[in-house]
């Protein structure tokens, strides 16, 4: 129940995390275990659906912080990384381009 809050309301955590690391050009993935295991951390907080948002923050906090500036293209979620085993895994390398950027170069091309 607590992994379809996560995905499915059209405000859900998900999408709403990955629209964030969208603005840096960053892609959000989480494995089906690391749904699970986030569900399963609010249970035993005993906070439901409204702990959830806090689970997601703490988990995320540091990817949040370490992205901007950086070459990190995706992000990508672990059952580990939220039992606190393993951090979550970044991966590195250029951003693809975005139709904004494609638009910018075509108007600087079209001044010269």
């Amino acid at each position: 129940m607590l992994v379809r809050i996560l995905t499915e309301p059209k405000n859900a955590l998900v999408p709403q995390f990955q629209m964030l690391f969208g603005m840096d050009k960053v892609e959000l993935a989480f494995t089906p275990d690391a749904m699970e295991a986030i569900a399963h951390m609010a249970m035993e907080r005993k906070t439901g659906a409204r702990g959830l948002r806090s689970i997601m923050e703490n988990l995320l906090l540091d990817a949040m912080f370490e992205i901007p500036g950086s070459d990190i293209v995706s992000v990508h979620v672990t059952g580990d990384s939220v039992r606190g085993d393993a951090a979550p895994i970044f991966v590195h390398g250029q951003p693809l381009p975005t139709e904004d950027d494609q638009e910018e170069e075509q108007a600087l091309a079209q001044a010269k």
